[in-house]
């Protein structure tokens, strides 16, 4: 699995953090396709099954107050689908379709299933400050507690589910070994685009090295 999916980079990491960002711009400066997580979502909860998925198929019955407003973030955290890797596996047969370099980004590509599959990823950590900041920027995010009947306690729950799902990424890259970069007000889109370059994008045989084959031509 590992050399079907060599053609692809990863970035994962929490929500707000600039993934998408990157990732398209990676895409569009070093002609890769780009794969957003994100926009399959809907596509990837149609595929599975209540017992494949059971989480997934939980939160479908739920309401939005439910989802949002009625449940501590601590809980929201634990019995969230995608955090509970539901899925992934669609992530990688999609992966694995695509011929050509793959940029992959979004908050489901979670270290412990990424890892054993590549040695190009990284994950990007970011600040309270900064994920409010994106998220006030996009709005997007802030539609999600409109529907419930208390918005004001649905997006306070909703940025401290992704608070706590920020450190759980922090704690496991650490764990693991990964590399991760963490992001705040200070951290440029040219900076982080090079940092991330640095660990996602094969890099180039050294001046009067040889060059290294992986296989038959």
């Amino acid at each position: 699995m590992t050399t079907a999916l060599r053609h692809v980079c990863w970035i994962g990491g929490g929500s707000g953090s600039g993934k998408s960002t990157i990732a398209r711009r990676l895409a569009a400066e070093h002609g890769l396709t780009y794969y957003g997580t994100d926009d399959v979502m809907r596509e990837h909860a149609a595929r599975t099954t209540a017992e494949e998925s059971p989480y997934l198929h939980a939160f479908l019955g739920m309401s939005m107050d439910e989802r949002w407003a009625d449940r501590s973030p601590r809980t929201m955290l634990e019995t969230f689908h995608w955090y509970r890797g539901e899925g992934f596996h669609l992530i990688v047969e999609d992966l694995l379709a695509v011929e050509g370099g793959v940029v992959a980004e979004g908050f489901r590509l979670l270290p412990h299933l990424v890892a054993p599959l590549t040695d190009r990823a990284v994950w990007l950590l970011p600040t309270p400050e900064f994920r409010t900041a994106a998220f006030d920027a996009r709005g997007i995010p802030w539609a999600i507690p409109a529907q419930t009947t208390d918005y004001r306690r649905a997006r306070r729950n909703l940025l401290e589910r992704d608070r706590l799902f920020t450190e759980r990424i922090r704690a496991e890259t650490a764990r693991l070994n990964l590399p991760a970069i963490e992001v705040d007000a200070t951290t440029t889109e040219d900076t982080l685009t090079a940092q991330v370059s640095a660990i996602v994008l094969p890099r180039p045989p050294r001046s009067g090295s040889p060059p290294v084959h992986r296989g038959p031509e």
